[in-house]
């Protein structure tokens, strides 16, 4: 080559050593940083999937710290929960204890109530002091918020999960489609048949009542009256669960024995246990409805085909009722349905679930609850709202007493349910009923709060623990550095920098090499 003004080989050479320049400094970039892609045009297309799932990674790894705060929340709540379950055995305890009034003395009942009132104030003061870094927890701050509610439909609700998807609040219809019933049992007056006198035993009788507390047996004499009957079972009431009434108030109507309670747990039976003296006397022959027939409202329809004679036992039925459309679960007067979208527990008023005819109850749920962001979107199929009621004394163990719903604070010194009150009617039975629903509450809304964290959060963070494992590999084979490869390439690289340069000095030795024409 004799041109000198165009070093072409120089050219070639400095090109080629810059190349291998920027490939050297690219090893060294991805070595030291140990990310293959470290900007945009490194790889387009991959740098934009592992972005995508840093935020995935990214979200998932709040989830997780979401779902564990939630468990700390939980663990936190079922703490003062189990205080509270403490609390209320040893007012059951104190309880039991002072109904055995034969051997405790006045001043010891005294004694008990005080540890009772005790008692009672430290579960109002666990329940207003419970707290979670500033939440309150089981005040019923968490619990959800309703209006609209009658007492003369519900007279009492619970929710436990809401879930307001693009509403601020919830309409909810409860609307009864078949009544709730106590077993009964119609025993008829009308003796004209055998010349007898209405409304009396015609012959001496025996009979064994049964009922869900227990059985009795009960001898009746010949002449008594049917309401001297209904007096005599009605005596036996708080140890049998049977109640006996006239029908329509006349004894001539006849009686009718029912259960105490309404539901399919509720039974009553009436069995004559002894013969007439003659078949004449036999005027003991009862009657029950079908399981299809209502109550009836005016008198007992003797000659209805769905009135049937020769029975000894009926049992009552649950209320059925529609929620939303949804049918609920029946007990007794109770009904509730649970489903991610709505949860409840509503008892009913007796009139209101026992006439299916009525219009349908309705209330709205306007906010409240407490919601847990569990997945890594905000949305509602990644959230779990629940509800934690209030356990103060004045909202725990809700209990029908004669019709009236007492409560915790109902057995303080002074109000309804007091031992000193219980002691003067010698009935503890409504300190137990309330003190037994009371724990029942308790354990329900710890094994409802331990079923969230054991099927929700638990299982919700295994799956997000193995979600975050697999992006976090897919993430690392898209943006991660090879360092094998790369170590290889930086060597490779190097060779080349320094072959480069020592190519490019002999090409400008080449271009000197023309001087020597000149001489």
């Amino acid at each position: 080559m004799t041109r000198i003004n165009s070093n072409i080989p120089s050219l070639i050479a400095q090109q080629r050593l810059n190349q291998s320049g920027a490939d050297l400094s690219t090893r060294l970039e991805r070595l030291s940083t140990g990310l293959r892609i470290n900007r945009g045009k490194d790889d387009p297309a991959g740098l934009i999937i592992s972005e995508r799932l840093g935020t995935d990674i990214s979200n998932i790894e709040q989830a997780i710290k979401n779902g564990e705060r939630a468990s700390a929340v939980i663990a936190t709540t079922e703490g003062a929960l189990t205080e509270i379950t403490d609390l209320l055995n040893s007012i059951k305890a104190l309880a039991v204890e002072a109904a055995n009034t034969g051997a405790l003395s006045d001043e010891e009942r005294d004694a008990n109530q005080l540890q009772i009132d005790s008692a009672i104030q430290s579960i109002t003061r666990i329940s207003n002091t419970a707290t979670f870094g500033g939440l309150k927890l089981l005040d019923g701050s968490l619990d959800y918020i309703t209006s609209g509610i009658s007492n003369t439909e519900i007279s009492n609700a619970k929710i436990t999960a809401a879930s307001f998807v693009g509403s601020t609040s919830i309409n909810v219809d409860v609307d009864v489609i078949s009544s709730a019933q106590k077993g009964n049992l119609y025993l008829s007056g009308d003796h004209s048949a055998v010349g007898g006198t209405d409304g009396t035993i015609l012959s001496r009788t025996t009979i064994q009542v049964r009922g869900p507390l227990g059985s009795r047996e009960l001898v009746i004499e010949s002449g008594q009256t049917y309401a001297q009957v209904v007096d005599s079972v009605n005596q036996l009431s708080e140890l049998t669960g049977v109640e006996a009434a006239l029908i329509n108030g006349d004894a001539n109507s006849g009686i009718v024995f029912s259960s105490a309670e309404y539901g399919s747990d509720a039974f009553v039976s009436v069995e004559r246990i002894d013969s007439p003296s003659t078949p004449a006397d036999d005027n003991w022959t009862l009657y029950k409805l079908d399981s299809n027939s209502e109550i009836p409202a005016n008198g007992v329809p003797w000659g209805d085909s769905n009135l049937l004679s020769g029975v000894d036992r009926d049992s009552g039925a649950d209320v059925s009722a529609l929620i939303n459309g949804i049918l609920a679960t029946g007990e007794g007067l109770n009904v509730s349905i649970n489903s991610p979208s709505l949860g409840m527990e509503l008892l009913l008023n007796e009139t209101f679930a026992t006439d299916p005819s009525l219009t349908a109850a309705a209330f709205d749920i306007t906010g409240g609850g407490s919601l847990f962001q569990l997945g890594p979107e905000i949305s509602a199929l990644q959230q779990a709202n629940i509800g934690v009621q209030s356990t103060a004394s004045e909202s725990l163990g809700g209990t029908l007493v004669n019709g009236e719903l007492q409560f915790l604070s109902s057995l303080t010194k002074g109000q309804t349910n007091s031992l000193d009150n219980a002691a003067s009617r010698n009935d503890f039975s409504a300190i137990e009923d309330i003190v037994d629903a009371a724990i029942d509450e308790v354990s329900i809304l710890r094994g409802r709060l331990g079923a969230f964290e054991r099927n929700v959060l638990d299982t919700n963070n295994r799956s997000l623990q193995a979600a975050y494992e697999n992006l976090s590999a897919s993430r690392s084979i898209i943006r991660d550095a090879d360092f094998a490869k790369e170590t290889s390439e930086l060597t490779r690289a190097q060779i080349l920098q320094s072959a480069g340069t020592s190519v490019l000095a002999l090409a400008n030795q080449q271009s000197q090499q023309v001087l020597q024409l000149l001489g």
